[in-house]
């Protein structure tokens, strides 16, 4: 009878584990093929996989597994509730790190003749999740400042007439921006990647990866530092470093400077060994289907419940676009269906219009994490190839980008968000910022989308007529200047 129960029962906390991970998995799989992600979680997957199978393959583990992995069902169906209950999906791909951590626990990868770290394999799973667009939100505009600050100290060192701003630098009459995609966050993550795979195989002891990790974060701040110094000190001396190849190739190299110190002289002992050991006396059977039939019915009222996220916007009074601007008559865009089903679910308002070759969409709401993104997100899911070109910051500061849409049809997009108080921000990352700090109430985002090739001064008398009807004052006139980046 125990031998007949004890399928049963793994079965049951099997089928547990698979309705949590269900749903998780099916957003992670296609993060990795919708664009509006931009994700390269499918190589890190594919990392883990691979590490995973060499160490199953190497040979049979060395006693059994010294912990109760029940324990991890239990966090992972915490996070699994978390994920459901706040309708954030990141939530519940961590979720699905804890899941493999308890696997590799249970397959011995540790004990193995070819051993890995569980707890790096699971780290490193995480960099599968688009984690990129989350580190720009959260940390972007911090890294936009230290990255300006050391750069203008090794721009300093070299050229006398450096000047910096905030994330503003002066040098030799050039204005260099260090825009949002500039903070680092990219190589930062592809630096840390390599840093946790290398641990997942060497299993250093933990002081040993606390001091490496703080020197990898210092390396990867200084890579990018000399990255954005190279550029400026380029344009200074009348390089084109903007332009590709010279763009790309700058990155490249201060990347792989930033990871030889790692590749040449981060050999840690490793950890030692856990020590072989006899199984534990096992649970009578009928208590273990006992466990999982409360497992598996825990497991179906998670997913059953319905999301109530606590960041939503509290809701705005219908307030219309203007009747018209610069002498062009507004024609209504109606949002998706998947807009309009966003916005009722969050709340916030959204309204698009069109006034001959300007789009204009607003955007109005008190959750700025929930509800405002950078542009290019939304025209990749669309099928639009989008290049950020750069910030501006005559008159109304704005990110600027190029969009081209399956049409072949060529557009620029600008975007200004405004804070609470009136103040105007270019990205993201600095609203999100200004919002953790405490800056509450109405954050809206202004759109504008005009066909490349309209002249300057009518992009500019457009814009203006904008901001001018929905009571925005401009700090300066909006002129016809490219923006720096």
């Amino acid at each position: 009878m125990q031998k007949a129960f004890r399928p049963l029962a793994w079965t049951l906390f099997a089928a547990a584990s698979l309705i949590l991970a269900w749903e998780p998995a099916r957003w992670l799989a296609r993060s990795w093929q919708d664009p509006a992600y931009d994700s390269i979680g499918l190589v890190y997957a594919c990392a883990v996989a691979a590490l995973a199978l060499r160490s199953l393959v190497s040979g049979r583990p060395q006693g059994s597994a010294s912990e109760r992995l029940g324990l991890f069902l239990l966090v992972a169906a915490g996070l699994r509730l978390a994920a459901q209950l706040l309708a954030i999906n990141l939530v519940g791909g961590i979720a699905l790190a804890v899941d493999l951590y308890a696997l590799a626990k249970l397959a011995g990868l540790e004990r193995r003749p070819v051993p890995l770290a569980p707890f790096w394999l699971s780290v490193l799973f995480l960099f599968s999740l688009p984690v990129e667009a989350v580190v720009e939100r959260l940390l972007g505009f911090p890294l936009q400042l230290l990255s300006a600050q050391l750069s203008c100290g090794l721009l300093g060192l070299v050229f006398e007439d450096t000047a910096c701003v905030g994330i503003r630098i002066t040098l030799a009459g050039q204005d260099v921006l260090v825009d949002l995609p500039c903070a680092g966050a990219s190589g930062l993550l592809l630096l840390l990647g390599f840093f946790v795979a290398m641990n997942a195989v060497m299993r250093p002891r933990w002081p040993v990866a606390l001091v490496w990790l703080a020197a990898t974060l210092a390396l990867a701040l200084l890579g990018n530092s000399l990255r954005i110094a190279l550029l400026a000190a380029g344009l200074a001396l009348g390089i084109e470093m903007m332009a590709e190849p010279l763009h790309s190739l700058s990155g490249l190299v201060t990347l792989a400077l930033s990871a030889l110190p790692l590749a040449l002289w981060y050999r840690p002992a490793p950890a030692r060994a856990p020590v072989p050991h006899s199984a534990a006396r096992p649970v009578a059977a009928p208590l273990l289907v006992v466990a999982g039939s409360a497992c598996l019915a825990a497991a179906l009222w998670i997913v059953a419940q319905p999301a109530r996220p606590v960041d939503i916007s509290q809701p705005f009074a219908p307030d219309a676009l203007p009747a018209q601007l610069a002498g062009q008559l507004r024609a209504d865009i109606p949002l998706s269906p998947l807009e309009d089903h966003y916005f009722r679910a969050y709340g916030g308002d959204a309204q698009k219009a069109r006034y001959g070759p300007l789009g204009l969409t607003r955007i109005r709401t008190t959750s700025p994490l929930r509800h405002l993104h950078s542009p290019d997100a939304c025209l990749r899911g669309l099928g639009f190839d989008v290049t950020f070109l750069g910030t501006r910051h005559d008159g109304a500061p704005a990110a600027i980008y190029r969009a081209t849409g399956p049409d072949g049809r060529g557009w620029q997009v600008a975007v200004t968000i405004i804070a609470p108080g009136g103040r105007m921000v270019p990205s993201i990352g600095e609203a999100v910022w200004l919002w953790l700090n405490g800056q509450d109430g109405q954050w809206t985002a202004l759109q504008r989308i005009t066909p490349l090739g309209l002249p300057p001064q009518q992009v500019g008398a457009l814009e203006a007529a904008a901001f001018a009807a929905l009571d925005l004052p401009l700090p300066n006139p909006l002129g016809p200047e490219e923006p720096a980046s």
